[in-house]
């Protein structure tokens, strides 16, 4: 009896799921190059649209050259010398780092209380997260004049409404307004997109846990504080990255509809001040050494953010 005990299959719901689920394991063994074949789509955007790019902003970034391409001279690291001494370029630093903080503050803080306000709603909450999602569907510069057109401060709503309570508000002329004005469409835009995952997080978070917790008398902002938003850490870490790399890259269309970089360089951030020196005023070996500076500087935050706040992100469940 031990031996035909021994010798007796276990029931195939547990050693073979797979097939009982009509799923079968990848073997490429037949057709090696088949992996390469699904990967090469990916790898011909990347050297098309990334590696030779950036290959040949690093080679125009050392050399100088009349609008017209005729006189080319090689002067090595000229163009980021002059751009690093220019007051300009340095304020339009100044003007990244704080849009980009802000924007970053913004859109997170406000996905966060959108995710945990819709994940308390019983009835309707598949209409109301579509709602949500909606901002995703409109372009940037769209999204930019709609802005514009709200805080527009001779017909726009909400700018009459400022005006009623004694503020000045005119984008056109103050440098700070205009800063705002971009601050909020850029944000608005790209709300949505946090909003997604941390939804899916909150998903993820044992519903266990957070009845344990209403039973020892917590309430919802406790429960949210204490179990979700620790458990959210990851999602969190990475869409601070990700809204970091929006907000030196993504944001050019909401620039350039709204503002324009103006009033006085208040707006005017890198990528936009890349696009201005390169194809308005034709300064290619300058426009060159400010992509290499802009994915520099977008790469060593990145790379700070990794170091130093990566640490204190719990993985654990």
């Amino acid at each position: 009896m031990p031996a035909a005990a021994a010798g007796r299959s276990r029931p195939s719901g547990r050693t073979r799921p797979r097939e009982e689920a009509g799923l079968k394991r990848a073997n490429f063994g037949d057709s090696p190059g088949l992996p390469t074949l699904l990967l090469l789509p990916q790898f011909l955007i990347l050297l098309f649209f990334f590696f030779i790019p950036s290959l040949r902003a690093l080679m125009q970034s050392v050399l100088l050259s009349d609008p017209f391409g005729t006189n080319v001279q090689f002067v090595w690291l000229d163009n980021f010398k002059t751009l690093l001494a220019s007051s300009d370029y340095r304020q339009s630093i100044a003007v990244t780092f704080w849009f980009t903080v802000a924007q970053n503050v913004l859109t997170l803080g406000s996905a966060l209380v959108l995710a945990f306000a819709t994940d308390r709603i019983i009835r309707g909450r598949s209409a109301y997260r579509t709602i949500i999602l909606l901002p995703y569907a409109i372009a940037p510069a769209i999204a930019g004049i709609l802005w514009a057109f709200l805080f527009n401060p001779a017909v726009g709503p909400l700018a009459q409404v400022l005006h009623g309570l004694g503020i000045a508000w005119d984008p056109n002329l103050n440098p700070t307004d205009a800063l705002i004005l971009v601050t909020l469409a850029a944000s608005w835009k790209h709300i949505c997109y946090d909003y997604i995952f941390l939804v899916v997080g909150l998903l993820a978070v044992p519903v266990s846990l957070m009845e344990a917790a209403a039973v020892d008398g917590a309430g919802p902002i406790r429960r949210f504080v204490s179990i979700a938003l620790p458990m959210l850490g990851p999602t969190i870490f990475f869409l601070t990255v990700m809204n970091f790399i929006y907000g030196f890259f993504e944001t050019f269309a909401i620039i350039d509809a709204v503002t324009k970089g103006g009033p006085a360089g208040a707006t005017n951030i890198l990528v936009y001040k890349v696009f201005v020196d390169g194809f308005v005023n034709l300064d290619l070996g300058s426009s060159a050494a400010q992509s290499v500076l802009l994915m520099s500087f977008a790469l060593i935050c990145t790379l700070l953010q990794f170091r130093y706040f990566d640490r204190k992100v719990n993985y654990g469940v």
